[in-house]
């Protein structure tokens, strides 16, 4: 998927809070998007799934191309909801229904895909299996409803039910919050062998520079709603220039 944005203007009373002219994700990017707190970040993730109302411009989101669709016209998430079954994203703990338990959002959310159930009797041969790890024994099989698991295990349910669909482009908001140091590095890896198995193109926004650095072949710098520096960084190239901007 690639995501295109056009003289996109989004402002709260006398803040700006996302003034960007023109910025392209492109299809297969792991863009990591970066910027100290008010930056914009969060509200940047709103627009592009529609959930918040731009003052000016729009967000227009170019499938990739099929055998019979080789060159698909860009779609306008304001204007159809075609981009819905494409994207999985995860901003917030608001994104779960706490009153489910595990089990029955996921399977809510492959319902609303048009995927088969879950056999939750046989896990590891599911969709879910390549998640047990992450999920550490610690999310399926508890028969305890979403709002009654710790903030690091909401995070990870909410994560593990956008990418069990496979979607073509993934949004995760803070991703790494919450979560302990092995949760951390196995969601790095989840990551990376989602986008080396799927060609997906993924947005990940993160206050943590190191795992933002690791997994991102693109970082953008987002301060006071503007993107201030798009920087390559293949093997780690963005590091000198973020510590220096972030005084790390």
């Amino acid at each position: 998927m690639q995501l295109s944005i056009h003289n996109l203007v989004k402002t709260f009373g006398e803040k700006t809070a996302v003034d960007v002219p023109s910025f392209t994700i492109n299809h297969g990017d792991i863009l990591g998007l970066v910027g100290n707190n008010g930056a914009g970040k969060t509200t940047l993730f709103r627009l592009f799934l529609d959930l918040l109302q731009a003052d000016n411009g729009e967000v227009t989101m170019t499938p990739r191309g099929t055998d019979e669709n080789p060159n698909p016209e860009p779609i306008n998430p304001a204007q159809t909801e075609a981009w819905k079954n494409m994207t999985g994203a995860y901003i917030d703990e608001g994104f779960l229904i706490d009153f489910l338990t595990p089990e029955e959002y996921i399977d809510f959310i492959a319902k609303v895909h048009g995927l088969p159930a879950i056999d939750w009797d046989n896990i590891p041969d599911s969709p879910i299996a390549p998640f047990l790890a992450f999920a550490n024994g610690e999310i399926f099989g508890q028969k305890k409803y979403i709002r009654n698991f710790s903030a690091g295990n909401k995070q990870k349910i909410g994560i593990i039910a956008v990418l069990f669909s496979k979607p073509e482009l993934v949004i995760l908001d803070e991703p790494f919050n919450f979560l302990d140091p092995s949760g951390q590095n196995i969601l790095k890896k989840i990551l990376l062998d989602y986008h080396a198995s799927t060609g997906a193109t993924i947005v990940v926004s993160s206050h943590n520079l190191q795992h933002t650095i690791d997994i991102s072949n693109r970082i953008a710098l987002l301060e006071k709603g503007q993107i201030l520096e798009d920087l390559p960084n293949e093997s780690g190239s963005a590091r000198n220039k973020l510590e220096e901007y972030f005084n790390v």
